[in-house]
């Protein structure tokens, strides 16, 4: 089993930055993916960043691609998102996800089977 916390979210005016940190726990040798999914109220939870835990990897959502930046140290067993020009409709809860699988369909929150508590990110106007 593997545990993942997370932890730096906020409340962030449009424009600003905010950076969320995933600490892994447990059999963390049997991660192979290291991804982020958010969900904002009313709405599915969505696929927005994904990185190869050894090969690092990263992948991206349309919605953030040149804003947001995923990064992992494996020495401290760590995943993070360092979130910029955020916009009031990146406003969710985040949830960082990990998994075994190496499909390639790293989008799919089917795959994932570790989950942190998840991180509430709200972006005022």
């Amino acid at each position: 089993q593997v545990q993942l916390v997370e932890s730096g979210g906020g409340l962030v005016q449009a424009g600003g930055s905010l950076r969320l940190s995933c600490a892994a726990s447990g059999e963390t040798f049997n991660i192979y993916r290291m991804g982020w999914f958010r969900q904002a109220p009313g709405k599915e939870r969505e696929f927005v960043s994904a990185i190869g835990w050894n090969s690092g990897t990263a992948y991206y959502a349309d919605s953030v691609k040149g804003r947001f930046t995923i990064s992992r140290d494996k020495g401290l067993n760590t995943v993070s998102l360092q979130m910029n020009r955020l916009k009031p409709e990146d406003t969710a809860v985040y949830y960082c996800a990990g998994t075994s699988s190496t499909s390639i369909r790293y989008y799919e929150i089917r795959i994932y089977a570790y989950w942190g508590q998840g991180t509430q990110v709200t972006v005022s106007s």
